[in-house]
This record gives C-alpha cells, structure tokens and sequence, in this order.
C-alpha cells in the first residue's frame, strides 16, 4: 500500500482513536462531588428516623410496651466508580481495515451502618433521670414558649402540680399552675425575666432567675405582681434561686419538679388515638384522644400527608403535617430528649465514606 494511502486511513481513524483519551482526561475525582449529596441524604435519612422512632416509643408507651431506642453510632459508605473504553484497528496489506471498540463501566456503593442501644447508665441517664431545671430554664430564655417547655418539661413548681397520666386516666392540673405558665409566656415576651449562674469559690454553681424592673409597663408589673404571689415568692427579691425540689426553702426560692424523657412520652401518650376495642380490652390505658396540646391519630391505612407515620399493631400512627401545634409539640419533646443526656459525652455519629 501506498504510504499515502495510509496516511488517509489513519486520517479516518485519528477523531475515533483519540476520543477514549479525551473521555478520560475530562474525568475527575468523584468524592468533593458526593459531599454535599451524602451529608444531605444522610442527615435527613437520621432525622426521619429519629421521628419515627420517638413516635414509635410514645405510641408503644399508651400500650404499656417497652420503649427502646437505638442511636446510629458510625456509617462507612464506600463506593467505587470504575470505567474501561478499550479501541482497537488493523490495516491489512490489500488495503481493508477493521475496527474494534469496548467500554465497560462498574458503580459499587456499600454502605455499613452500626446502631448503639441504648441500655444501663446511658439508658437511665438519658431517659429516667429528671431534666436539670437550668437547662429547662435556659431553653426557655433562648426563644422556646414558656408555657410549652414547663407543660411538657415540669411536674410542679413550688408545690403547684401540672397535669398527671396514670393507669387509670388523667388528673388534670391546678388551675394556679397553668395561671403560672400563662404568666411566665406574658413576662417571657417583655424580656423581664433572665437565667444566671454564678460560681462561689467551692465552684459550688448556683442558678438564679432574674427580674427586670426598669423601663416596665404597668401591665407587666401587675403580671410579676400576680406571678409572685402564686408561687408565694418575695414580693420585692430581684433574684431567686433556681432548685430541684417539691417545695421552696425559702420565699427567695424556685422549687421545680422537672420530668424525665420517659415522663414526658408517657404524658404525650395521652393524647394518641387508639382503637375503643383496644381499651375495652385492656390492651391500651385510658387517654385523652383529641384536642389538648398534641393530637397523634390513627388510621388503617398509610396517611397520603403525614409530617411523622409509623406502623405498630395494624394500624398507622401519624401526626398531620398541617397540624402546627402538635409538631410544635414533637419538636420540643425531641429537644427535651438531648437535655437529659447529660455526664459523660458520648462520641458523636461518625461518617466515613471512602470514595475510589
């Protein structure tokens, strides 16, 4: 063959003999891509869960069921992406030519997900023991509605007793008290009452509450005026020591009664719909059903508009997405829950996705 003839082949063949390259040099790391889809799709598969799983644990509770809660402890996603283009021609001598291509491509992801129970100190600590009052109090100073966090998070302040559940029903709470809550969101939107610690030189920590009296309409006077006295507290002490207890040492003390993390599941057990068969029964306690602080229903079927659904004996337990006031109430209860794991830290979730 001629060598311009040859020449012309190779021509032909050039564009298709380098395309393979071109591909290869436009390829690029694939792990700075997947950072943004991973710690996405991953935060949002644990807050699902988390949801699930505290709903799961309230509705297990109006049925008398062991809660239990399993943390996601590490994930190791490793993944691979592994590409070959292979291209191959001859040229025979009478002047015929032939061409071969292959490509071959290989995805792989395998993720491995450890779940922690969470059993003996660290079961009790974070779900029996009761919330420290501070921390209650210093939820509230950050923005949370006062009557919220005190409804759900307390069981008596200064001897005025808060709404109850027990086997037998509810016992609803003293009127005093919800006056109380009442009056500490109306203080609480003015900005007159503020969260304090001091050390002394034992580093012995002291919590106060604070009032601020300057600069104060009359209304809001007459509101801490009211306050005071329902909680038979110093009418004129500026600060109030901040104590666990059932009741006061002193007028100069808050006495608080905090609940624990199951407490509070327990109470918003109440307001989950069950069956009347499963209470006739005895498979399930007496609650309060509808209306109150949260409503959580109950349907035989999956709900198309659900903000929280599980399933748990033939029936799917869910809370409305359009129902502000109970996912308000969800919501707080999920923040309560990481208060009351106090003491030793444990470590945090680890992510670990190896990218090839």
């Amino acid at each position: 063959m001629r060598p311009t003839t040859i020449a012309r082949r190779f021509d032909r063949l050039g564009p298709v003999l380098l395309a393979p390259s071109l591909v290869l040099a436009g390829c690029s790391s694939i792990g700075p891509g997947s950072v943004a889809r991973d710690q996405f799709d991953y935060g949002q598969s644990i807050s699902e869960s988390w949801k699930r799983q505290t709903l799961l644990n309230i509705v297990k509770l109006r049925y008398l069921d062991p809660p239990i809660s399993l943390d996601v402890g590490q994930i190791v996603s490793g993944y691979s992406l592994e590409t070959d283009v292979s291209l191959g021609g001859t040229l025979q001598r009478d002047g015929s030519h032939s061409l071969s291509m292959g490509a071959a491509g290989r995805y792989t992801d395998r993720p491995t997900i450890t779940y922690t129970p969470l059993t003996g100190k660290r079961y009790v600590r974070s779900a029996l023991m009761p919330l420290p009052p501070e921390e209650v109090f210093f939820l509230i100073q950050s923005g949370w509605p006062a009557d919220g966090v005190l409804f759900s998070a307390v069981s008596s302040l200064n001897g005025l007793k808060n709404q109850e559940t027990s086997l037998t029903g509810v016992t609803p709470a003293a009127p005093e008290f919800l006056r109380v809550l009442a009056l500490l969101r109306k203080i609480q939107m003015t900005g007159t009452i503020a969260l304090r610690i001091e050390l002394d030189l034992l580093k012995q920590q002291t919590t106060l509450l604070t009032f601020h009296t300057e600069g104060i309409t009359a209304e809001t006077l007459n509101d801490v005026a009211e306050l005071r006295r329902l909680l038979r507290l110093d009418p004129k002490a500026q600060e109030l020591r901040l104590v666990f207890g059932p009741t006061p040492a002193s007028d100069k003390e808050l006495a608080v009664v905090t609940r624990s993390s199951l407490h509070i599941m327990a109470m918003m057990a109440a307001y989950v719909e069950v069956p009347p068969e499963h209470i006739a029964q005895g498979r399930a306690t007496p609650g309060l059903g509808t209306g109150g602080t949260m409503r959580i229903g109950c349907l035989r079927t999956r709900p198309a508009d659900a903000y929280a659904a599980v399933r748990y004996r033939d029936r799917w337990f869910w809370i409305d997405d359009c129902d502000l006031k109970t996912k308000r109430a969800f919501g707080l209860l999920m923040m309560l829950s990481t208060l009351g794991d106090g003491g030793q830290r444990e470590p945090l979730p680890l992510i670990t996705i190896p990218a090839h």
